[in-house]
């Protein structure tokens, strides 16, 4: 019964947070890398995440051969599964850290969605704004719709002062 690994969880949140296979997304990234910035952040620290997936994979089976059942290590093998069970716990650790990253950016790019709507609303309102305006002929100035205001202080017109 195979379980999922770390890598496999990145890639469903990945694609369940974008809404396309991983396949789509790293070709997207590739060919317009500055559209979605959160994107290729995702995609870059899930390459990064494949890495330590597979170290973890590399390291998990040395340390099963090490230790398989009825095998007795000899005197200078026991540095070895030492080594390698602290490797496999680095790798552990560094793929649970890209995967919390990874997570982290679905989750600023779920806070920001209805940012990026935003331009698209403002554009459709000026829009409808504009429309409500009424045309002037070329050349000509269109009239204030409130007089115009005296500009300056008023001062009393009754004679000159002494």
């Amino acid at each position: 019964m195979p379980t999922t690994t770390m890598l496999d969880q990145a890639t469903a949140m990945i694609e369940n947070a974008w809404g396309r296979p991983i396949e789509a997304l790293e070709v997207l990234v590739v060919r317009r890398p500055s559209d979605d910035p959160l994107l290729r952040c995702a995609m870059h620290t899930r390459t990064a995440l494949a890495i330590t997936d597979h170290a973890v994979t590399v390291h998990q089976d040395r340390l099963h051969a090490l230790s398989r059942r009825g095998y007795v290590p000899d005197f200078y093998e026991l540095d070895r599964i030492t080594t390698t069970a602290v490797s496999l716990r680095v790798a552990h650790a560094e793929s649970r850290v890209y995967l919390q990253a990874i997570r982290r950016v679905v989750e600023v790019r779920e806070a920001a969605a209805p940012e990026v709507e935003a331009p698209t609303i403002r554009l459709a309102r000026a829009a409808v704004a504009r429309s409500g305006q009424t045309r002037h002929a070329p050349g000509a100035m269109p009239e204030p719709s409130s007089p115009a205001a005296a500009v300056g202080p008023s001062a009393p017109t009754t004679g000159p002062r002494r």
